[in-house]
């Protein structure tokens, strides 16, 4: 789904019809925002999103756009965080390993 999304690609994304409601509002508010009407948010409303749901993903669509647009105004550079490595996973105990005792949290 990550994948789809970065490359804007909605149509392939695997999301639930109510999801893709949801982020059709915000492409139009990403990429158009002088065309968004009252349908545009009544099939958000339909899809069985709430008020305060669609308020808080406008809030997030506006935020993204404003760190964008500071970002762009100094220069900042992309921080390519998808190259990071992922965080990483709690997984058994370095001396249960040595005592042969992989996944035993227990006391005995």
């Amino acid at each position: 789904m990550v994948q789809a999304l970065r490359k804007a690609d909605l149509e392939a994304a695997p999301v639930t019809p109510q999801e893709r409601a949801l982020l059709e509002l915000v492409r139009v508010l990403t990429l158009h925002p002088y065309r968004c009407q009252d349908d545009d948010v009544k099939r958000a409303r339909d899809a069985g999103w709430t008020d305060p749901q669609i308020a808080e993903g406008v809030y997030i669509t506006a935020l993204f756009a404003f760190f964008n647009r500071v970002a762009d105004a100094f220069g900042l550079e992309d921080p390519h965080y998808e190259m990071f490595a992922a965080p990483p996973q709690p997984g058994p105990w370095k001396e249960d390993k040595e005592r042969g005792r992989e996944g035993d949290k227990g006391s005995g």
